[in-house]
């Protein structure tokens, strides 16, 4: 058991620095080309992140990881159904899954300040959220 919670604490730890690393919300519309793309990359990291920590918890409760071409959706929805976080959770946390796709299959010129706002904004109450909820689980 203190294998996974040490697992889950170096996420947490990751996670923490990533959103360190974020822009605010207001220099989003500043940042070149470049930038933007690594903060679309550490947005993905965070929902990385964020997997990393249920594949953890799914383990420790001897679930089998989900397989296939909807793994990220079905690691989400078992998370719920497992009560290993709340529904809500679930879709505070859908906006970075569909960015966590799109950003695997876009090219980085496709970005959109707008659409990355929301996302920074909500990325560390996000991350709060999740992390309490975890740690009542454990």
């Amino acid at each position: 058991m203190v294998d996974y919670r040490q697992r889950i604490d170096a996420e947490y730890e990751a996670i923490e620095k990533v959103l360190a690393g974020l822009p605010r919300k207001k220099t989003l519309p500043h940042l070149s080309q470049l930038e933007l793309a690594g903060v679309a990359a550490f947005l993905h990291n965070f929902y990385n992140g964020i997997e990393n920590i249920l594949k953890q918890l799914s383990l420790s409760k001897n679930m089998n990881i989900p397989q296939g071409a909807t793994w990220h959706r079905d690691l989400l929805l078992n998370a719920v159904s497992q009560k290993l976080i709340s529904e809500s959770i679930a879709e505070d946390l859908k906006p970075f899954l569909a960015f966590r796709h799109f950003f695997s299959h876009a090219y980085a010129l496709d970005l959109d300040t707008d659409k990355i706002a929301p996302l920074v904004e909500a990325a560390p109450t996000c991350f709060i959220t999740f992390k309490n909820k975890v740690d009542q689980y454990i």
